[in-house]
Parts: C-alpha cells; sequence; structure tokens
C-alpha cells in the first residue's frame, strides 16, 4: 500500500455531501447499522467535548493512562499533517494499510449515499477500535457535541465537557447557554461527567442537564480543585491532594486541563504515577509548541520559532498570557486565519505581547482570509502589521530586522498542519 491511496479514498469521501458540516446523526446510525454497530464493541470510552483544551486534556489522559499501563485508542480532528494523526490503535498511529482497510470498507458499505468527510471518518474510527483490543477509548467530539458524529455511545465510561467559550456560533447558536447545551449534549443517563472551568452562563446548563439525566458531577471548583503553587501542580479531591510537576504543555490554561484529566484519572482508580506521567509524558503538536528542526528552523537562526494552532477569542487570550510568561524577548507574529473565526477577538489580547505581525494566507485553503484583511485586522486592534507572499518570506523578513527575534507562527490549526508539512 501506498500513502496515496488512503489519499484517494479519502478524497472520493468530500465528494459524498455537497456541505462540510451538516449536523445530525442519522446519516452516522445508518452506515454504523450496516457494520454492524462497532460503536457497542469500543473499549470503555471517555468522550470529550468543549470548546478550549479538549485536544491538551486528552493528551494528558492519554499520557496518563499509558502511565498507568493501560492500552488506549484514541480520536481526534482535524489533523495537522497526515490524516493518520486521528486515529491511534492502542497508542500507535494508525498504519497505512489499516487505515486504507477501513476506509475502503466504509465507503463501499455506504454505497454512495449522502455522508459527510466527518462522519464516515467518523465511522472509520470506529470500526477500528472496536477491531482491536484496548483498555480504553478516548473519543474527542469534533464539532458541538449533542449532534456530533461521535456521540453515538450509549453509555461511556465518563464524559468530559473542558472549557466552553463562543465559537462556531454559526452551528451551535449565538449565546454560551445555547453553546453549552449542544455540548452537554454528550452528558448520559447515570455516566459521570467531569467538567472543567466554565462561565456561569455555561455551568448552570451543564448542571441542569446532568441534574435531569442523573449524571454524577465532577465539576471543577465543587469535587475538585487545581492551582500552581511554588511552580508545582497541585490537585485536590476527595481522595487527597497531589503535589506534581507542571504540565509538559505550556500556558496557565493547561494548569485547568491539567485538572481534567487528574479528575478523569482519579476517577478511573489510577494512581499517582499515572498522574505524574500525565503531566509529564503529555505531547500536543502546534499547541505553544517550539520548533527544533527543519527548514524554518534554520532561517531563524538565532531566533525562536514557535507554533501554535489556536483560533479562537479564549485561544487568543490564552496564548497572550503564555507569551508574557515567557523570558522577555521581541514576539513577531506570523498569522494566517479562516474566514469564520472572530479575528479582532483573536488578536485583541495579543496586542501587548506582540512586536509586529505579518499576514499570510493559509496555503491551499478555500476559507482563508486574505493577508490583507488579517494584516487589517491586525491594525485595527492596534498591532503593527505587514503582509508576505508566505511564511518563509515573511520568516525571512523579520529575521533580516531582528536576528534573535522569538517568531510565533499562529492563528488556524490549517496553518499550523502546513507547517508541520513543510519543515517536517
Amino acid at each position: 500500500m501506498t500513502q496515496t491511496t488512503s489519499d484517494a479514498i479519502l478524497a472520493r469521501m468530500l465528494a459524498l455531501h455537497p456541505k462540510i458540516i451538516d449536523l445530525t446523526l442519522d446519516r452516522v446510525w445508518r452506515l454504523l447499522e450496516r457494520l454492524d454497530n462497532p460503536q457497542e464493541k469500543l473499549p470503555p470510552v471517555i468522550h470529550i467535548a468543549g470548546t478550549n483544551g479538549k485536544g491538551s486534556t486528552q493528551a494528558m489522559i492519554r499520557a496518563g493512562l499509558e502511565g498507568w499501563g493501560k492500552s488506549v485508542h484514541a480520536y481526534t480532528s482535524p489533523h495537522l499533517a497526515r490524516f493518520h494523526e486521528r486515529i491511534r490503535l492502542g497508542g500507535e498511529l494508525i498504519s497505512e494499510a489499516h487505515l486504507t482497510e477501513i476506509l475502503d470498507e466504509c465507503y463501499a458499505t455506504n454505497d454512495g449515499e449522502n455522508i459527510t468527510y466527518f462522519e464516515i471518518t467518523t465511522v472509520a474510527g470506529l470500526l477500528g477500535f472496536a477491531r482491536n483490543p484496548a483498555d480504553y477509548t478516548l473519543l474527542e467530539v469534533g464539532l458541538g457535541g449533542r449532534l456530533d458524529a461521535t456521540n453515538v455511545i450509549s453509555r461511556p465510561e465518563v464524559t468530559v465537557i473542558t472549557p466552553i467559550s463562543i465559537d462556531h456560533e454559526q452551528f451551535l447558536g449565538d449565546t454560551l447557554a445555547k453553546i453549552a447545551a449542544e455540548k452537554a449534549g454528550i452528558i448520559k443517563r447515570g455516566v459521570p461527567v467531569v467538567v472543567g472551568p466554565q462561565p456561569d452562563e455555561a455551568m448552570d446548563v451543564i448542571e441542569a442537564t446532568a441534574a435531569r439525566l442523573g449524571a454524577p458531577l465532577i465539576a471543577y471548583g465543587q469535587q475538585w480543585h487545581v492551582s500552581e503553587e511554588r511552580g508545582r501542580l497541585v490537585y485536590q479531591d476527595e481522595r487527597g491532594l497531589l503535589d506534581l510537576p507542571l504540565p509538559a504543555l505550556l500556558g496557565a490554561h493547561q494548569i485547568q486541563n491539567a485538572g481534567a484529566a487528574l479528575a478523569v484519572l482519579r476517577h478511573l482508580g489510577a494512581d499517582e504515577a499515572a498522574c505524574e506521567a500525565a503531566m509529564q509524558e503529555a505531547v500536543w503538536p502546534a499547541r505553544m509548541q517550539r520548533l527544533k528542526t527543519g527548514p524554518l528552523v534554520e532561517i531563524a537562526g538565532a531566533g525562536e520559532l514557535w507554533l501554535d494552532g489556536g483560533h479562537n477569542a479564549a485561544a487568543g487570550l490564552a496564548l497572550a498570557e503564555v507569551l508574557a510568561g515567557l523570558p522577555k524577548r521581541p514576539t513577531h507574529l506570523i498569522c494566517g486565519m479562516l474566514n469564520t473565526k472572530d479575528v479582532s477577538g483573536y488578536m485583541a489580547p495579543l496586542a501587548e505581547e506582540a512586536h509586529s505581525l505579518t499576514a499570510v494566507s493559509i496555503p491551499d485553503e478555500v476559507n482563508t482570509l486574505s493577508a490583507a484583511e488579517t494584516e487589517a485586522a491586525a491594525r485595527s486592534v492596534g498591532i503593527p502589521a505587514t503582509s508576505a507572499a508566505s511564511t518563509t518570506a515573511a520568516l525571512q523578513a523579520i529575521i533580516s530586522q531582528d536576528p534573535t527575534a522569538r517568531v510565533l507562527i499562529c492563528g488556524s490549526l490549517y496553518l499550523a498542519g502546513h507547517i508541520l508539512r513543510e519543515n517536517g
């Protein structure tokens, strides 16, 4: 098998529905039924929804479970460099041969009927998980929760809701309460739900949903607490106190994500060594990732090169806090964003930390903002801005003016994926 084999099937799958996003579960249930309901044959499922921190929280849970000696399947989206990143079988990225096999089976079984790309590829992931042994399955919601293609597990082991903020309003609603109602759609009757820090408006909806379904609440500030003290992470719940290293993932917001991961691990009965592994061994690309090798790093020379895929207002705020905590050095942004995002909301918190912003269009992305539009948005929030034809050109221009600069490529996971492919 070659890499083009799975790519060819994925390309055919894109043509099965005229829309990229069309939230309903009818098509998913139809295909699952034809495949003999693989979702009913999974190892115990941990289902994760939320606006921010889903991937980081999942990465820490996985690191903790593996540190506990457990075998873990994991599903996440979108991918950055290769589709295979979405599906981990027993801790390893799915092989090309196995991916091609399950994609082909799902495509043939669907028999040309309408189904979105995310729906059919999610079903393929579930099929792979059902056919391979593991101790746990981690499922990350793609969009929302209630009507997301992953929301087909009748009784997960535990559900998780990370912090909720305004995002994807055109699909989920224009208020925190409406968005929270969609996220809370993963809560199942009688199944414990771990809840990260939430705005009051969102928490009210989550609590009401959990109460209606008799789902025990394991909530930040109630059943568990987490904080940074003297360069350590301190976590406390009814089982007692943990004094752990800070998360390997950078940023104050990762303290809260770590707390949710620890709450899950403690609920499952994991030991302290597993909790320490969750902090030290988690890896999550394009979340304030320091790039250390590759052609772009060579161009950066004595400068620092970082990559982050956060793209909404809450992500902009978290990113600004990370930058504020780094050793002082002029920080220049290279930014490309989608036209579906709150660009000014994302950039406003970064104005205090950024010496400049160079805007780029995201290569091969139909929904990219033009570099000129991104540049104008940066100027509107007070960031000195210009445009460049490419990330490479932007980096070369920055380094020529400031050879020891800190350069952060940011604004979209799609841009981050392009960078990881090109800089690999």
